[in-house]
């Protein structure tokens, strides 16, 4: 598989050196197995894993040493992967995946299982850079952070719930937590202070190479004579500005991250549940964990990717091996709820007063505000005996505000819908 769009030599050269680091992980994985857990089935399995990767790395190497393109990622994976991308089936994915690796926890958990998915997104990773496009968007510096924003995410995920699920077993077994056997105290001085003096050397050498490698992503002063295409936050306020497509400033800006702010401050007194205090657990907590999980991993993660590899030129979506065509034009026809409702009764909304016209809109705002939340009482009656009136209706109403977004989301990808309250004379949009 050759042509124009694969790796140049240089290209190879790094993809030589990529795979050369994938196959050293897997070596120390497969010696670690070899000597000291002594499971040699485990030290052959990563030991061949390894090798494949040893294979990549001399097959780059000699396209590199005589300057021609290796192996890509054939057209059906990219055209695959850009279906796969699309916002619907990307956040569609995004929440099934979240689903399942929790109720299948014990199994995502293992070392081996999570030891291949990361050698599968490494194998996948190196091949998706030989696309240019693809290349284009994760090489710039301003995106630099997103694949290790990726891999720490997950990374951390999964220590907390690989030690979750032992904890469980061992008070399923009536044995105490892990973190009860390592209940060593430690002095502040010298033991904690030496730790961060070193944590902060380290990460300063790590920010100063980092600096000298990456140029920093500076453009020419600001002027309404030329504006990017497309013109992007940084990184970490890509999910604002992926909700500011859905919702009006006001709403974007300014209610939805106060209420996340307000939401981690009332956390420690709508929490009524005193197990889980200084130990992983997932069966004593499992309300809290999966709430904290799919609001940060689901919701603003995935906000983040969608924003630095998805939307392109003109704020379109773009599969990750799409062409950033900066004259792509999407006639999107963005209704609101009241011209739905009044159409469908044969109406003119746009003649009608505003308090006529978002009837509809107002009373389903009100009914997912005040109605639910009764609702949800009697569904949840445990939760309310136990927090009380005002704990509970608080914990209902920041749930309300976090389910919003990908509920506006999803109806604005698949009927258009762009407000479900539209009232501009009083610049008042849902």
């Amino acid at each position: 598989m050759h042509g124009s769009e694969q790796a140049s030599g240089s290209l190879a050269y790094g993809l030589a050196f990529f795979y050369f680091l994938c196959f050293l992980l897997n070596a120390g994985f497969a010696a670690y197995h070899w000597y000291l857990s002594k499971n040699q089935k485990q030290a052959k399995i990563w030991g061949a894993v390894g090798g494949l990767f040893l294979i990549l790395t001399l097959v780059y190497l000699g396209a590199g040493l005589f300057d021609s393109p290796g192996p890509a990622l054939p057209q059906a994976g990219r055209d695959l992967v850009d279906w796969a991308m699309g916002p619907i089936v990307y956040t569609a994915l995004s929440v099934l995946g979240f689903i399942a690796v929790l109720y299948w926890r014990r199994f995502f958990t293992q070392p081996a299982v999570a030891f291949a998915i990361l050698n599968l997104s490494l194998l996948f990773a190196g091949w998706a850079m030989t696309e240019p496009n693809f290349r284009s968007i994760m090489t710039k510096p301003d995106n630099v952070p997103i694949p290790l924003l990726i891999y720490s995410v997950g990374f951390t995920t999964w220590v907390a719930l690989h030690r979750a699920v032992i904890n469980d077993e061992r008070i399923a077994k009536g044995e105490p937590p892990l973190e009860k056997l390592e209940d060593e105290k430690v002095l502040v001085w010298p033991d904690l202070v030496y730790t961060e003096l070193i944590a902060m050397i380290i990460c300063t050498a790590i920010l100063i190479v980092w600096a000298i490698v990456l140029k920093a992503p500076l453009e020419a002063p600001a002027t309404a004579a030329k504006a990017p295409n497309p013109s992007k936050a940084p990184w970490y306020f890509l999910g604002l500005q992926e909700m500011l497509v859905y919702y009006d400033p006001w709403m974007a800006g300014v209610v939805l991250p106060t209420m996340i702010i307000v939401g981690l401050i009332a956390i420690p007194y709508i929490d009524f549940n005193p197990k889980g205090a200084g130990y992983y657990t997932f069966n004593q907590r499992k309300f809290a964990v999966v709430m904290f999980l799919f609001g940060f991993v689901v919701l603003w993660v995935t906000l983040i990717v969608l924003g630095t590899i998805l939307r392109g030129p003109n704020w379109n979506f773009f599969g990750p091996f799409e062409y950033w065509d900066t004259h792509k034009v999407l006639p999107l026809n963005n209704v609101n709820l009241s011209t739905i409702f009044w159409n469908a009764l044969g109406r003119n909304a746009a003649a009608m007063p505003w308090y006529t016209r978002e009837i509809p809109g107002i009373i389903l705002v009100v009914l997912y505000l005040f109605g639910l939340p009764p609702l949800m009482a009697k569904l949840m009656k445990g939760y309310f005996i136990k927090m009380g009136f005002l704990r509970f209706f608080m914990l209902v109403t920041l749930i309300q505000f976090m389910a919003a977004l990908p509920i506006k989301m999803i109806l604005r990808w698949t009927i258009n819908l762009k407000y479900i309250v539209f009232i501009p004379e009083y610049f008042f949009n849902i």
